[in-house]
């Protein structure tokens, strides 16, 4: 695993000799980056997520229509069921809806969702991961308690009484991925402090007085920062996945289109036998956005880990 403190360079009390950190880490972040766009899949993945943010950003002045707003024909009957055409795109909903305005307003959420759960969910697993696998004993024996506890609650039951109890909304969405998926990365990273935690460098930093939190936020989390982004981008894809399947089960926010409550409406309305264009723009989105994740995540995984570029990745 790369490390952005050499072992050994400290100065006082256990502190790194701090000229030239900030810009060693800044380096680093360039270097994987440039290290991605050497991978040609990790390049495409990169460039989908970015249109994918562009049209979460500018997705009102990019649709020709609002998500819910009722299209007509010129004979001003309800435009419903439409196929695809030079007016609508990706045809209408049997509710008389553009499904490409949808769409693209549907990446908005997907966006907001995937991403923020991301950082929250890799938040809580990689602290609770530190203080686990530093302290050791009691904290650690309590927190991977935790960790086994949340093994052991069914998702879709536990979002289902939270969302009787909360309501429906994004946010909520956002509240129950953080609330059970952050288990998988604290386990992870938790291995990875057990085993940097025996280094010399750290054996200095607690000779020279240094406190456990400035050991573990100063000295161990750069050295677990490079697994850190590779779980944050495989949960990207993980809560896109799972808001859209609370969607589709009639869990998501009624307020804002998403891929999953498009598809949830083109199931009930028996979409799948007689309009097939509503199904297939929300499905190929969630497709390509997770994969675009994997393929970005992957990358990154490679440039971090030098054996899998060896034999091949």
């Amino acid at each position: 695993m790369n490390t952005t403190n050499p072992e050994g360079n400290y100065g006082e009390a256990g502190r790194p000799a701090r000229k030239g950190v900030h810009a060693s880490r800044r380096s680093w972040l360039v270097m994987q980056f440039r290290e991605i766009l050497r991978d040609g899949p990790g390049t495409i993945g990169l460039i989908i997520l970015l249109v994918f943010f562009f049209i979460a950003a500018f997705g009102d002045s990019l649709t020709p229509y609002g998500p819910n707003d009722l299209q007509y024909l010129e004979d001003g009957s309800l435009a419903r069921g439409e196929p695809p055409s030079a007016r609508y795109w990706f045809g209408t909903t049997t509710a008389g809806r553009d499904v490409f305005s949808q769409t693209l307003s549907g990446a908005r959420v997907a966006v907001v969702v995937g991403f923020l759960s991301a950082i929250v969910t890799v938040f809580i697993g990689s602290n609770v991961a530190l203080w686990a696998g530093y302290s050791g004993g009691k904290l650690d024996e309590f927190l991977m308690g935790l960790v086994d506890i949340t093994y052991g609650i069914p998702f879709l039951p536990f979002a289902i009484v939270l969302v009787s109890l909360l309501g429906t909304s994004i946010w909520n969405v956002i509240l129950i991925i953080s609330l059970l998926f952050w288990r998988s990365t604290a386990r992870v990273i938790r291995a990875q402090v057990l085993s940097l935690k025996q280094r010399p460098f750290i054996w200095s930093a607690r000779a020279a007085g240094a406190k456990p939190a400035y050991i573990i936020y100063r000295h161990i989390l750069p050295n677990v920062l490079p697994l850190i982004l590779l779980y944050t981008a495989l949960a990207v894809s993980t809560g896109v996945l799972t808001e859209a399947g609370l969607s589709f089960l009639g869990f998501g926010d009624p307020r804002f289109p998403s891929w999953g409550t498009m598809l949830n409406d083109a199931f009930r309305a028996g979409a799948a036998r007689r309009a097939w264009w509503w199904i297939v723009p929300p499905g190929a989105c969630i497709a390509l956005f997770v994969t675009a994740s994997y393929m970005v995540g992957r990358a990154f995984e490679a440039s971090t880990d030098p054996r899998l570029r060896e034999y091949g990745g």
